[in-house]
C-alpha cells in the first residue's frame, strides 16, 4: 500500500492493521494542594493491536495498552508535599468486534477494562474494572468522524475506592492527501463517585512515511484541559506519537489454523 492509504487505513479505528503505538506525553498539573501548579510528569504509553479481519467487514481485536511513568507526580498527604514515581500503571485493554459497511459505516462493540497491574501502589486503584463500549463512526475518502463511548465499574481488587468512570470520545481525521492527517480526538472523563469531569480540547497532525518496507506514522498532538478536578489535574499535555506498521502475526496464524482445521 501506499503511505497514503496506510495513513487512511491508521485512521479507521477498525483498521486491520496490525501496528505498534508508542504515545510519549508530557504533562503539566495544576490544582489547590500545596505546590500543585509547578508540577510535571512524562509518561510512555504502549499500545500493541494485531486485529483478525474475518472477511466481510468485520473484524476482532483485542487492545491493550500498557502506561509507563517515569516522572509522574503523587500527593504524599502525611508529609504535605509531592513526591515522584516511577513503574508501571493500571494495563488498560478493550475486546471487540468491529464491522464496516460498503458505505463506510464503521461500528464495534464490546467490552472495556483495566488491570491493577500498578508497581507502585500510587500509581494504579488496585481495582478490576469491566464495562461496555460501543463505536459508530462514518469514513470516507477524505475524513472520517465518530463517537467512542465506554463505561466502567470496579468489580473486584483490594483498592479502597469504589469506581464508576465513563469514557466519552468524540473524534474526527481530515486526510489531505500525501500521507498528512489533521485530527482531533479529546478523551473526556467523568468519575461518578467524586462527580468531577476531565475534559480536554485536543488537535493532532501527522504524517506517514515509508521507511524501508515499514510504514511508519509520526504525529504530534496537544490537550489544554478546560475542566479538571479542583485539587490536581492537568492542565496541558504535550504528545509525540511513533506508530510502525508490523506484520500481523496473529492474524497469519489464526488464518493458518483455519484452513488446517476447516
Amino acid at each position: 500500500m501506499s503511505a497514503n492509504e496506510v495513513s487512511r487505513q491508521l485512521s479507521n479505528p477498525n483498521t486491520s492493521l496490525a501496528r505498534l503505538t508508542f504515545k510519549n506525553q508530557f504533562r503539566w498539573f495544576e490544582g489547590s494542594l500545596p505546590d500543585a501548579d509547578g508540577q510535571r510528569g512524562y509518561e510512555l504509553l504502549f499500545q500493541p493491536s494485531f486485529p483478525i479481519k474475518l472477511g466481510g467487514g468485520d473484524t476482532f481485536f483485542v487492545r491493550p495498552a500498557f502506561p509507563v511513568f517515569f516522572d509522574q507526580p503523587v500527593y504524599d498527604e502525611e508529609r504535605g508535599k509531592f513526591t515522584q514515581s516511577l513503574g508501571l500503571g493500571d494495563i488498560g485493554f478493550d475486546v471487540a468486534y468491529g464491522h464496516m459497511t460498503e458505505s463506510g459505516l464503521v461500528l464495534s462493540g464490546g467490552i472495556a477494562g483495566t488491570l491493577p497491574t500498578a508497581t507502585v501502589s500510587e500509581l494504579g486503584g488496585g481495582k478490576v474494572l469491566l464495562g461496555p463500549e460501543f463505536l459508530i463512526a462514518k469514513m470516507s475518502k477524505k475524513y472520517i468522524v465518530g463517537f467512542f463511548p465506554n463505561h466502567q465499574w470496579d468489580v473486584a481488587g483490594w483498592g479502597d475506592e469504589s469506581v464508576s468512570l465513563t469514557t466519552l470520545q468524540g473524534f474526527a481525521a481530515y486526510l489531505p492527501g500525501n500521507a498528512w492527517s489533521i485530527s482531533t480526538a479529546p478523551i473526556s472523563t467523568y468519575n461518578w463517585k467524586t462527580e468531577t469531569w476531565t475534559v480536554p480540547i485536543n488537535l493532532s497532525v501527522g504524517k506517514t512515511v515509508i521507511l524501508g518496507k515499514t510504514p511508519w506514522k509520526f504525529s504530534v498532538e496537544a490537550n489544554y484541559y478546560t475542566q479538571r478536578p479542583d485539587a490536581f489535574g492537568p492542565q496541558w499535555m504535550v504528545g509525540i506519537n511513533v506508530v510502525p506498521v508490523v506484520e500481523n502475526v496473529f492474524a497469519t496464524w489464526f488464518l493458518k489454523d483455519r484452513k488446517l482445521n476447516p
